[in-house]
C-alpha cells in the first residue's frame, strides 16, 4: 500500500509538472501571437501613413508643376501680347498658397504620426528583446541548477532514492553547510585560505572552483560497489 502510495504521488507530480509545462507552452505562443497582431497592426497603419505622405508629396509636385505651366504659358500669352488682369495673378497666388499651407500641413501631422508609430513599434521591439534576454537567462539558471542537481546526485547521490532522513544526511549538511551560515563560511574559507599556494609551486596546485566530482568506476568490481 505504501508503494502504491507513492507510485500514485509520483504519478500525479509528473501530471502536474505537465500541466505547468503545458500551461507555460500556451502562454508563450499566445504571448508571441499577441505581438505578432500588435506588430502587423502597427505596420499596417506605418505603410498607410507612408502611403498618405507619398500622396501628399506628388500632389506638391503637382503644384509646383501648376506653378511652372502657368508661368510658361503667361511667358507665351506675353509674348503675344496678350497678359491677364492682376486680379487673376493674385486668385491664382493666394489659391497656390493655400494648398501649400494645407499640404505643408499635413506633412507636418503625418510626420508625427509616423515618428509616434516608430517609437511605439521601437518600444516593442526593446520589450521583445528584453523578454527574451529573461527567457535565455531563466534558462541558463536552469541548466546550471540542472548541473547542480546532478553533481549532487553524484555527491550525495539520488534524493529520491536517499530521502532526508537518510544516513548521508549529516554528511550532505556538513558540507553544505556554507550556504546557510556565514560564521561557518568564513570558517572554511579561513581553513582553505590556509594552503593557497601559486599555481606553479611544486607541491601543491590551486583550489578546484566547484566541488570534485568522483571519477568513473574503471572496473566492474568498483562499480558493483558504486550501485
Amino acid at each position: 500500500k505504501a508503494a502504491e502510495k507513492e507510485e500514485k504521488a509520483r504519478a500525479a507530480e509528473r501530471e502536474a509538472k505537465i500541466d505547468q509545462w503545458r500551461a507555460k507552452c500556451i502562454q508563450e505562443v499566445e504571448e508571441k501571437n499577441r505581438e505578432q497582431e500588435l506588430k502587423a497592426a502597427a505596420d499596417s497603419v506605418l505603410s498607410e501613413v507612408r502611403k498618405k505622405q507619398a500622396d501628399t508629396k506628388r500632389m506638391v509636385e503637382i503644384l509646383h508643376g501648376l506653378e511652372k505651366l502657368r508661368k510658361l504659358r503667361k511667358e507665351a500669352a506675353a509674348r503675344k501680347g496678350v497678359c491677364p488682369p492682376p486680379s487673376a495673378d493674385e486668385a491664382f497666388e493666394n489659391q497656390v498658397e493655400s494648398l501649400k499651407t494645407l499640404l505643408k500641413n499635413r506633412t507636418e501631422l503625418y510626420e508625427a504620426e509616423e515618428r509616434a508609430l516608430r517609437v511605439m513599434l521601437e518600444g516593442e521591439q526593446e520589450e521583445e528583446r528584453k523578454r527574451e534576454m529573461e527567457k535565455k537567462q531563466r534558462k541558463e539558471r536552469e541548466k546550471l541548477l540542472q548541473q547542480k542537481l546532478e553533481i549532487d546526485s553524484k555527491l550525495f547521490g539520488d534524493p529520491a532514492e536517499f530521502p532526508l532522513a537518510h544516513l548521508l544526511q549529516p554528511f550532505r549538511e556538513y558540507y553544505l553547510q556554507a550556504e546557510h551560515s556565514v560564521a561557518a563560511l568564513i570558517q572554511i574559507r579561513h581553513e582553505w585560505d590556509r594552503f593557497l599556494v601559486p599555481a606553479d609551486h611544486p607541491e601543491g596546485s590551486c583550489i578546484p572552483p566547484g566541488w570534485v566530482l568522483p571519477s568513473l568506476p574503471t572496473n566492474d568490481t568498483w562499480a558493483t560497489a558504486v550501485r
